[in-house]
């Protein structure tokens, strides 16, 4: 998926082939299926990415998020959906 096609209107969830490990910046997200590796570095990030799936859209996911940090978690998920880290819900 190509991070032009990301959509926050869209609910999205976890890739099943993505393991989350616990770091003290955030976490690493390694999805077993491409071998790619990528850092969350915000600890929020790592919370949205969890529940991602618990929202019927991005945009309800990132209501929690101040309004102005939302545009950095936005170009943060779409990045995350282009390495297929995170899909959307079915």
């Amino acid at each position: 998926m190509a991070a032009a096609e990301f959509d926050i209107s869209r609910g999205y969830r976890l890739n099943p082939q993505v393991a989350l490990r616990p770091e003290p910046f955030g976490a690493l997200a390694y999805h077993f299926g491409n071998r790619k590796l990528s850092f969350l570095k915000v600890p929020e990030l790592v919370e949205l990415v969890r529940e991602l799936d618990e929202h019927a859209s991005v945009e309800e996911a990132l209501a929690r998020i101040p309004e102005q940090r939302r545009p950095q978690f936005r170009t943060a998920l779409a990045s995350l959906a282009a390495s297929d880290m995170i899909r959307p819900q079915e």
